[in-house]
């Protein structure tokens, strides 16, 4: 018989099978922050300098060539409706889930909430001032990336936003937002890392700040964050830093590593 899963862990396994457990298990969660396979990997053998076009998808991009990235459009559809579904059960009344795209995704999530009764609460637009260039010069320069935030719509709608954090926090990072101000739905934040994050390279890896404000903006401390694609983890780190409890996995044992050194690195700092 398998171990109950702990909170707080980095498991080597596929979403799927990890939601399973925790649907067995009856664990619930408070918030859900899903950075998912874009399904961009349609570009084996081309490199940056090449000026060919990646058909049906926008052409030259910041590209990302693995395999986990490579779907049919068939495939990807399914898998995308299997896991939003599926996590669906783990979320409480009052969960939120926040789920990355780009164009050349973001409109299939928005579908798949649609088609499962998740609400949109907002879509933030993530602004990136410094981002990598249209190295065609065909095309716009692609310098944001979209996230959907959702909830299940219950009779009291009761799901967590910290209003007032948001309106009243200092975001230097950020040119658009002046503090006691509205958060907006647009986030000027670059994607610059730290050399610090810089240690736990992934090819998809988001910012700490980034995820450190939606956590904040979405969850209470205690509460439980669920990552169904670790990759560096950075959402178990921010979670962990914030005073949140977090559960994580991903299928690449060595990302998963890479993961626990990091929670453990930030345990040891957190403790000297």
């Amino acid at each position: 018989m398998d171990k109950l899963l702990e909170i707080n862990q980095i498991y080597n396994m596929d979403c799927l099978e990890l939601i399973d457990r925790m649907i067995k298990e009856r664990i619930k969660v408070d918030c859900i922050i899903a950075d998912p396979p874009y399904n961009l990997s349609k570009s084996k053998g081309l490199s940056m300098s090449n000026v060919n076009k990646l058909k049906g998808f926008g052409g030259d991009w910041k590209i990302t060539n693995e395999d986990w990235d490579n779907m049919s459009f068939e495939d990807y559809w399914n898998f995308l409706y299997t896991w939003l579904k599926k996590s669906k059960q783990i979320m409480k009344p009052s969960s939120t889930i926040w789920v990355f795209g780009t164009y050349h995704n973001i409109g299939l999530v928005n579908t798949m909430f649609q088609l499962l009764n998740i609400e949109i609460l907002n879509e933030i637009i993530w602004y990136k001032r410094n981002a990598f260039p249209n190295l065609t010069c065909s095309r716009f320069t692609a310098s944001h990336e979209s996230i959907l935030w959702g909830h299940l719509p219950t009779e009291k709608n009761e799901y967590t936003f910290n209003y007032d954090i948001m309106k009243d926090t200092d975001f230097p990072e950020d040119k658009l937002k002046e503090k006691g101000k509205q958060m907006r739905d647009v986030w000027d934040i670059p994607n610059n890392k730290t050399k610090e994050e810089l240690q736990y390279k992934h090819p998809t890896q988001k910012p700490e700040r980034l995820i450190r404000r939606c956590i904040l903006a979405s969850t209470k401390e205690g509460d439980l964050v669920f990552d169904p694609f670790g990759g560096s983890f950075t959402t178990a780190k921010v979670a962990k830093e914030l005073g949140r409890r977090f559960i994580s996995c991903d299928i690449n044992d060595k990302y998963v590593e890479i993961g626990k050194k990091r929670i453990n690195d930030l345990i040891h700092k957190l403790n000297c």
